[in-house]
């Protein structure tokens, strides 16, 4: 589920209620056992006010009459259907699991040799996996660390909604206008957007005067482009190869993705000044922005993907989240290649990856690290990889001793400076 993070869990104590549900869209499948196969009948319940609440109070009936001091109610990673389900049962006196679909499967299958699902099996198979404490503890994100998250996943959908109509209208330009790219190589530049949305057609173009589409195309670009371009692409729209018929169909249809661009800018904008001003309300965050290379929209991401990085004790835990852990797959004599087990949070891994790349870069923090991990023969990928895991267990250190970053921390030459000091 997008809104949690987890912790693994131990197996279920003896005087310990499991209550599993197989979460779905219209309704869902409870189920209530004990450690010791002491159990009810599968019931439906829907979600609604009404139906959770009709769950709840299974739940206390079935706790008394099982003599039950603990309860733990488990369920089956299912996107955004089990959203509602967590924050409602989450001020109740119980312990919120999940479990990993792909463990679901697995032991569907060895439990009685048969892939059959059914809505009554799955929830006692969800009670099978949290019985043997393969489950893991959710923690709901609260606060500025939930809205964060809210507004990464905006952005992040809405970024790929702008890639998607900036690959469109390049198709377009290139149906009516093929030579466009000569002059101007990148189409979602403000200079090929403006002259694409104030003539739009080779033939507007080609009955322009170089020196005023040059003057333009300079005020524009701030001096990128000048008239020698403006002349340049003139003349390939007078002896374009480009498509004739139906040219105004296609200039429609490039007019509308320009507005559609100009809401996404706009929106997309919008989110990240709100990120920014969330920031400030988070004590922290200054601290992670001391990393040279680390931007807000990136800080914002982190932190609205981890939720609250003082809730992680160990480095290990916060791997994990992101899938950054290693694992390999060794039999006798063969020594399988070590990987990242990529069982976690996709977007924060992503996140990373950037950030990783913004580091590198001349003078970054991370640039001399990265150029001896090429030295040792690392491919460019792995290499950032590494970076990312390093960035992430130096912002973990960050937040738990309370400090800004300082490059080239414990480095023999800055050891030198402090003795000297």
């Amino acid at each position: 589920m997008r809104g949690v993070r987890s912790i693994k869990v131990k197996a279920v104590k003896k005087d310990t209620l499991m209550v599993t549900v197989d979460v779905g869209m219209a309704s869902n499948m409870g189920y209530c056992t004990t450690a010791d196969g002491r159990d009810i009948k599968p019931f439906k319940f829907g979600n609604t006010r009404e139906g959770l609440d009709k769950l709840w109070s299974i739940v206390v009936v079935n706790k008394k009459r099982f003599r039950c001091n603990e309860v733990i109610v488990g369920y089956e990673s299912t996107g955004p259907y089990a959203e509602p389900f967590v924050h409602y049962l989450r001020d109740k006196p119980v312990t919120i699991v999940q479990v990993n679909p792909m463990h679901t499967k697995r032991v569907k299958e060895i439990n009685n040799n048969s892939p059959l699902k059914t809505d009554e099996k799955d929830p006692r198979v969800i009670a099978d996996i949290v019985r043997l404490g393969h489950a893991l503890s959710v923690v709901v994100p609260e606060g500025d660390a939930a809205y964060l998250r809210r507004l990464n996943n905006v952005r992040e959908r809405h970024i790929r909604e702008r890639t998607a109509l900036l690959n469109q209208l390049q198709q377009l330009v290139f149906i009516i206008f093929p030579e466009f790219k000569l002059v101007i190589k990148d189409i979602k530049v403000k200079t090929a957007r403006r002259i694409l949305r104030n003539y739009t057609t080779p033939d507007k173009i080609g009955d322009l005067d170089k020196d005023k589409l040059g003057e333009e195309m300079r005020k524009q670009s701030r001096g990128k482009f000048g008239i020698q371009h403006a002349d340049l692409l003139i003349r390939l729209a007078r002896e374009t190869i480009g498509v004739k018929e139906g040219v105004a169909g296609v200039a429609m249809d490039i007019h509308h993705i320009l507005m559609q661009l100009e809401v996404a800018d706009g929106f997309v904008a919008e989110i990240e000044s709100e990120m920014k001003i969330t920031l400030t309300r988070i004590p922290y965050s200054a601290r992670i922005l001391s990393m040279k290379g680390l931007g807000t929209v990136t800080v914002a991401g982190l932190m609205g993907e981890v939720g609250d990085f003082t809730k992680f004790r160990t480095q290990s835990e916060i791997m994990k989240l992101a899938g950054l852990d290693l694992y390999e797959i060794s039999s006798g004599k063969r020594k399988g290649q070590r990987r990242i087990s990529k069982r976690g949070r996709s977007l924060l891994r992503k996140i990373l990856y950037y950030a990783a790349i913004s580091t590198i870069r001349k003078n970054g923090i991370m640039c001399s690290y990265y150029i001896r991990l090429i030295g040792r023969g690392m491919k460019r990928t792995s290499a950032l990889v590494v970076i990312a895991k390093k960035l992430l267990r130096i912002i973990h250190a960050i937040v738990r001793d309370d400090r800004d970053y300082i490059r080239d921390y414990g480095s023999p030459k800055r050891m030198v400076i402090q003795k000297a000091a």
